[in-house]
């Protein structure tokens, strides 16, 4: 080829770079026309199953589907018998492999003390951290035996106790938190549990027959019909047997209000009590069910708010199980009427399946949170294969040191005896800002004296990475705002917030939250690290927030816009309802120690190591601690992360314009001595913020506004009715304005 030739094949190549370059574009616009036009399919298949005479086959020839496509859109429309879809689930459920014992966790050792950071670090941005965003118990259903609720957020704690000025320096008490040990025991410590990882089912889950009951009235809302039920006494037996014969093959009832388990709680020393006993009460029909395959021995969850009952036909134990649940696990109903409910529940599901082809309500938010994160476990990649869980020290450790959300009232003298106002903000699906960046793989342990090697650039890339510190704190002298860093107490309080100049502590924290100790605006903190795991920045959560987020964000504008004040109200329902998907799934990531409860007759001996929780004339309820279970889905650096960097947004959180930070909220942007209280995801003040509120997740919202002089709230009962008159007071003034 000589070179006339070889100049024209370029200047020809070039012309034919141009067309593909245009055919291209064209595919990726058709194939956006068609991913457009197969979603709005998906979408209709879906309404048309709310429809009581639809047949699949002829959705499927409407909609050039085959059956199979169309049911698993719709798993309502599944022509298959329920005793032949009861068998298979109950063949899948047997072929699991039962829980393997956890190991004990290895003996503490004391960790290496490293030289104090005195110097703030340098400031590098960081999408502002995300606050939790619930104020009840955060319940984890384990399947493998029975549902444990997390730990709800630590008990009120006077911040001016923290420590007396004669003292200067608090001391943890008998509660000391585990550090890293050296040696073959710390190896534990960087390491994964063999043969354990978190892996893409290969397997669609199946929707249960479900029912919505009002136990104060007796509406059933089944379909796409309410009937009137006499419900007797309201015990589990007479209930199950009137939504039985209305709606034959009922597997869940959801309680919309009424809450038949406290009936009669006033003749019990605890409400907790009281439930155990009403689950428990005999029924000629009806025995408690135990389950099968790895459900064995599920039984009844004892919650004196939100229990689980699951029974099956005294004739045939072994047959399906109904289950008997509140609607309290998913959204306050605050009154709305079974069909309402029943609708929020449609709708619910209908936006999960514009992003999930597969979603299916399973019984509780974190069952469904986790079944659909599960299905957004990466293909392709690193992390194909799927991840892997943490060593069984490691979790213990990150279980002991990783506290959740901070609650805690600020007293008097460091906030007026008489409040001028109180002014609640509450943080918008805050959880969901901050899934964009979390830990993954095998941590990398961090001695005090490699950090001490470090460059202040390494150390600052350190903090504000994916990581866990061992730290000893020291509140700088001249500091007169809120605490910034948990320290650990004795007893249920289980954390507090030092605020008190001089005081010094021994605590486990976050990267965002150490950072912003050391690189607050007002005085940087004394920090010593002692010793850290620093793990690789990963993503395994960011797509599945993304998915939830959409999904709120389509149902939080349906409840603005639609016309019907009914479906308004279903989709603000069901857009709590995803907001508890998210909660409640990344606390069952936490995998924390598995609460087991069941009963045993009278005749039979206890389980080893149970505590008694009731007892009547035929069985006997308890409860006992289980340790770990060897769950593949147990991450609890995921849940350790996001609540280390919610507790920091609730100091200081950054608004954004593309890169540009164009503004600050949170408690160190307010004045000192006007924080009254923090609530996990919000806080009160004495004064209003300019906060700018953009109904974004993670923006400040303005809850309650009310007018003082009121006198300070000295408990937490007496805060959460200041903060219900404050939310009237606002809502009554905005009402005025409109």
């Amino acid at each position: 080829m000589d070179r006339k030739t070889y100049t024209a094949e370029l200047a020809g190549l070039r012309e034919l770079r141009t067309e593909v370059t245009a055919a291209e574009k064209a595919v990726a616009a058709a194939q956006k026309e068609l991913d457009k036009l197969n979603s709005q399919r998906a979408r209709r298949v879906a309404g048309l199953a709310g429809y009581e005479g639809a047949q699949a086959a002829a959705v499927a020839k409407a909609s050039g589907l085959s059956v199979g496509d169309v049911v698993r859109i719709a798993p309502l429309l599944d022509p298959t018998p329920a005793a032949v879809r009861a068998a298979k689930a109950d063949g899948q459920a047997a072929a699991a492999p039962a829980p393997a014992p956890a190991p004990e966790l290895v003996d503490e050792l004391a960790a290496t003390v490293a030289p104090a950071l005195t110097r703030p670090a340098p400031v590098l941005e960081q999408p502002a951290p995300a606050a939790p965003v619930t104020e009840a118990l955060a319940e984890v259903e384990d399947q493998a035996v029975a549902e444990q609720p997390a730990p709800a957020t630590a008990p009120v704690v006077p911040a001016a106790s923290v420590a007396a000025a004669s003292r200067p320096v608090v001391e943890a008490g008998p509660r000391e938190l585990p550090t890293l040990p050296e040696g073959p025991a710390g190896a534990r410590f960087e390491a994964v549990t063999t043969g354990l990882v978190s892996k893409r089912p290969a397997f669609t889950q199946q929707a249960r027959a479900t029912v919505f009951l009002d136990a104060a009235t007796g509406d059933l809302a089944v379909r796409d019909r309410v009937v009137r039920l006499d419900l007797g006494a309201r015990t589990p037996g007479e209930i199950l047997d009137a939504v039985l014969a209305a709606a034959p093959g009922t597997e869940r009832v959801y309680i919309t209000a009424g809450a038949p388990w406290h009936d009669g709680a006033e003749r019990y020393s605890t409400l907790k009590d009281a439930v155990a006993a009403w689950l428990n009460t005999p029924s000629e029909r009806w025995t408690t069910a135990v389950g099968s395959g790895r459900d064995k021995l599920a039984g009844h969850f004892v919650h004196q708010r939100q229990p689980v009952g699951r029974y099956a036909p005294a004739a045939a134990p072994d047959s399906g199980s109904t289950e008997i649940r509140s609607m309290g696990e998913w959204f306050d109903p605050d009154g709305a009427d079974v069909v309402t409910c029943r609708q929020a529940f449609t709708l619910l599901w209908q936006a999960l399946r514009r992003h999930w082809d597969d979603a299916v309500l399973m019984g509780s938010p974190s069952q469904t949170g986790r079944d659909l994160w599960s299905r957004t476990i990466p293909t392709t990649g690193k992390w194909a294969g799927g991840y892997p869980v943490l060593s069984e020290e490691l979790r213990g450790l990150l279980h002991a040191t990783g506290g959740q959300g901070r609650t805690e009232l600020i007293l008097p003298p460091r906030v007026p005896e008489r409040l001028p106002a109180l002014v609640e903000y509450d943080r918008t699906f805050a959880y969901a800002k901050h899934l964009w960046k979390s830990p993954v793989g095998t941590p990398r342990r961090i001695t005090a004296a490699a950090f001490a090697a470090m460059t202040e650039a390494e150390q600052t890339k350190a903090l504000m990475s994916c990581s866990h510190w061992n730290v000893r704190v020291t509140v700088p002298a001249g500091w007169n705002h809120v605490g910034l860093l948990p320290a650990p107490v004795t007893g249920d309080r289980a954390w507090i917030y030092p605020s008190e100049p001089g005081t010094t502590f021994t605590t486990w924290a976050g990267g965002a939250e150490i950072h912003l100790a050391l690189s607050n605006h007002i005085a940087p903190w004394k920090v010593e690290i002692l010793g850290g795991l620093l793990f690789e920045d990963g993503k395994p959560l960011d797509e599945w927030g993304k998915r939830l987020k959409s999904a709120w964000a389509d149902l939080t504008n349906l409840s603005k816009l639609h016309a019907d004040e009914r479906q308004r109200t279903a989709a603000y329902l069901a857009s709590r309802a995803v907001r508890s998907v998210l909660l409640f799934g990344l606390g069952g990531f936490a995998q924390r120690p598995r609460l087991v409860s069941g009963t045993t007759p009278l005749s039979e001996a206890l389980p080893a190591g149970v505590e008694i929780l009731g007892q009547d004339e035929t069985v006997v309820t308890w409860q006992r601690q289980a340790g770990f279970s060897r769950d593949p889905y147990a991450h609890p650096e995921w849940a350790a992360y996001v609540w280390s960097g919610a507790r920091a947004a609730l100091l200081d959180m950054k608004y954004r314009q593309g890169k540009e930070v164009i503004g600050h909220a949170g408690a160190l942007h307010a004045r000192p001595g006007t924080v009254v209280y923090f609530g996990t995801d919000g806080i009160a003040l004495t004064e209003r913020q300019p906060w700018p509120y953009r109904g974004e997740p993670g923006d400040y919202l303005l809850k309650g506004h009310l007018t003082g002089p009121i006198p300070h709230p000295t408990s937490q009962e007496q805060y959460l009715k200041l903060r219900g008159l404050g939310r009237a007071e606002l809502a009554a003034a905005e009402g005025t304005d409109q």
